[in-house]
């Protein structure tokens, strides 16, 4: 058996390891299809829970206005529309996060190849890195030495930024949930929401963090 696999990597063969990678690579891409897809579904219903027109919505995405109806009739009318307070200072987990997300994206556009933070924020524009608790750590310690290498070439709002999620992320979760209350919204959809804001934010100009 030894020699017979032997004799098909000498031939080119592919191994069943290199089309295992393969695979992996191929489902990495579709799943973050799907997931992109599902967010986009939940904020269509969000913004027609808010009143927002169905040509609004579609023009807005890029989609027909038949494609926006039929996921906005899945929204009841007697839910109540979710909580959209979008104040960037937020306590929740998804929200803090996705602000996290949001900075890092500035800083790596910012800095280039050089930011520390740039693959993780590709993994994560990918697929490839979800929100899991030790994924946020491990984004914060690079976002933490992008912002300590590169201090005099990136504006004073960027550490104030990252200084106020710091600080959230740290409160105890149970703090921070009476803090903000209760919201029906996705923890993807608020993610998304904040890293928008967050992006906006920063790209004004606003040294508020």
């Amino acid at each position: 058996m030894t020699g017979e696999e032997d004799t098909r990597s000498d031939r080119g063969a592919l191994t069943e390891e290199q089309a295992e990678r393969m695979f992996a690579g191929m489902n990495e891409v579709i799943r973050a299809g799907e997931e992109m897809r599902k967010l986009r579904t939940e904020m269509i219903r969000v913004l027609a829970g808010l009143g927002w027109t169905q040509d609004r919505i579609a023009r807005l995405a890029d989609m027909s206005q038949p494609a926006v109806s039929k996921q906005a009739a899945k929204h009841r009318p007697d839910e109540p529309p979710a909580p959209m307070t979008l104040s960037l200072d937020q306590h929740d987990a998804p929200w803090l996060e996705g602000r996290l997300w949001g900075l890092a994206e500035e800083i790596s556009e910012t800095l280039g190849d050089t930011a520390r933070c740039s693959r993780y924020v590709d993994a994560v524009a990918r697929g490839r890195k979800r929100f899991t608790p030790w994924n946020v750590d491990e984004l914060r310690r690079l976002v933490e030495e992008d912002l300590v290498l590169h201090r005099d070439g990136m504006p004073a709002g960027y550490q104030k930024a990252y200084d106020r999620i710091s600080r959230g992320l740290d409160v105890p979760p149970k703090a921070a949930a009476s803090a903000t209350g209760t919201t029906t919204a996705s923890a993807s959809v608020r993610r998304a929401l904040a890293h928008r804001i967050q992006r906006d934010h920063l790209a004004a100009g606003s040294n508020t963090g």
